[in-house]
């Protein structure tokens, strides 16, 4: 084969090229600290480093974003029950204090003041966010668990009730007092203490009467339904009630009923009334499995109130919450939502304690009860107060004195009964700060053991991040010692192509001569 120069030439720029390229790849290595700056470099150890670098992506977004996020979240929620216990010791301290029997109604007042001082720290708590988003309330991080403020707006609610629902409670008619305050005869005979049998309902001031989604809409009153599910198709009874604009209304209607077939709605309070027959027939279906609700309504709204989407099946503007979902297996009026964050590969947490498992309305209509106790008692209390004082001022034998001494001992008798009741509220909360400290054990166990899980998460995560860093560094990584003796090479051969190519490109006609 002929060697032309024309060859020679074209080899000498093809080795000054080659060389030229190798000096370039072993710089940018050594500027890069990669074994590869395009796919074309190494096809095998490029794929190999799409797939590493995915999984050193999303290790990081585990490691550094997610689990972080779900960490402050469950953190939050953990300060938050801190808080709840916290707050339920001391209104167990105020309520044991206040179940001392030689406390005056000033003394208890004080109290009672204390308590529902406590009582709104307990809902206000509920509150808590993290990040702008509520933590008690679900998926539906927008919005408060109790409004943070007055509001109108209706909603039309279905609650379930059980037999913890129902109770008895006292009711002492001292209306004689007031009504009859001239008058001396039969005083003391209609001081009188009743038993009555009440379902007492989540919120208080609700509306005396509500609109139905039937068409077209009827305007009713709230009563109890029970349903038996163990026939086919269930059946139902309906316990129809009567609304009375205050409580002292329908407890003296309950309390006087001839027939014994009454049963009140009292929206002011929250509290429907049964007759002792109603009662009774309701507490037996309960307890042979039935299941008992009623359908409500409320439009005003105090600060405080619980929101009712978070808790029951309700309407308002048109929109139902939490009503059954056969797709999910949700029963109608499960408020309960939880919130999951992926944290590995195929691995995800719940971060969320669901409002519903703490802050139950029973606390706030427990203080409900006490203050409409105490409101009674501060009341005869002053009429005790004022007797004393007229009395004081008369002549023994006289006959205001006889009268006055006379209401003083009816008035006696029924701060006698309503001091009890007040005593037997204190002696109730003392008794219910167990259930409702057990409610908020368990919460706090349950997210103790989510934070345990995703501490543990966050260290296989450290490992798996560390690992795969290492595998990315074995695989694209350079040993720097290398790349500088293969650049000073490829240096060098590019210089000596250079002299040489000058050498050849010197060649001319007079050489061949």
């Amino acid at each position: 084969m002929r060697m032309t120069n024309k060859i020679m030439q074209n080899n000498s720029l093809y080795n000054i090229n080659q060389s030229k390229i190798n000096e370039d790849k072993y710089n940018t290595q050594m500027g890069s600290q990669s074994k590869i700056n395009r796919p074309s470099d190494d096809p095998v150890v490029a794929i190999r480093a799409l797939s590493l670098r995915t999984s050193v992506s999303d290790l990081t977004q585990y490691y550094e974003k997610n689990a972080p996020d779900a960490s402050n979240w469950i953190s939050v929620t953990a300060k938050s029950l801190d808080t709840v216990t916290s707050v339920l010791k001391s209104i167990y301290s105020q309520a044991t204090k206040g179940s001392n029997e030689d406390l005056t109604c000033s003394d208890l007042q004080t109290i009672t003041d204390q308590m529902n001082a406590l009582t709104t720290e307990f809902y206000a708590t509920g509150n808590a966010d993290y990040a702008g988003r509520y933590v008690f309330t679900g998926y539906r991080t927008d919005t408060p668990l109790s409004y943070t403020e007055d509001t109108t707006q209706q909603y039309n609610i279905t609650e379930p009730l059980d037999k913890d629902d129902m109770s008895t409670i006292s009711y002492t008619n001292y209306s004689a007092l007031t009504d009859n305050t001239d008058s001396t005869d039969d005083l003391d005979t209609n001081i009188t203490n009743t038993t009555l049998y009440r379902v007492r309902l989540s919120y208080n001031g609700l509306d005396s009467d509500y609109t139905t989604a039937e068409t077209p809409p009827t305007t009713q009153t709230p009563s109890l339904t029970v349903t038996d599910n163990t026939t086919m198709p269930a059946t139902t009874e309906t316990y129809p009630t009567t609304a009375y604009a205050s409580a002292e209304e329908a407890y003296k209607a309950i309390s006087e009923d001839t027939t014994g077939t009454l049963n009140a709605f009292v929206p002011s309070t929250g509290e429907i009334i049964l007759n002792k027959t109603d009662y009774d027939a309701i507490q037996s279906s309960l307890a042979s499995g039935d299941t008992m609700s009623t359908t409500y309504s409320k439009t005003d709204w105090s600060k405080g109130d619980l929101v009712p989407q978070h808790y029951f099946e309700c309407t308002s503007n048109g929109i139902t919450y939490n009503d059954a979902d056969a797709a999910t297996g949700r029963t109608s009026g499960d408020a309960s939502r939880e919130i999951y964050y992926d944290v590995g590969y195929n691995q995800n947490i719940q971060v969320n304690t669901n409002g519903n498992e703490v802050f139950t309305p029973d606390l706030q209509r427990d203080a409900d009860d006490l203050n409409n106790a105490m409101s009674d008692l501060t009341a005869i209390n002053k009429t005790v107060t004022e007797l004393k004082t007229k009395l004081s001022s008369l002549s023994s034998g006289t006959t205001d004195y006889e009268t006055t001494e006379t209401k003083l001992e009816a008035a006696n008798k029924a701060y006698s009964y309503v001091r009890e009741n007040v005593q037997t509220l204190m002696e109730k909360q003392v008794s219910n700060y167990q259930t409702y400290n057990d409610q908020c054990s368990v919460a706090i166990t349950e997210n103790g053991t989510r934070s345990t899980r995703l501490n543990l998460i966050k260290t296989r995560l450290m490992s798996q991040q560390s690992t795969f860093k290492d595998l990315q560094q074995s695989n694209e990584g350079i040993d720097m010692s290398t790349v500088a003796v293969q650049l000073a090479s490829a240096e060098l051969t590019y210089e000596a192509s250079l002299k040489a190519t000058s050498k050849i490109l010197q060649n001319s006609l007079m050489n061949y001569i």
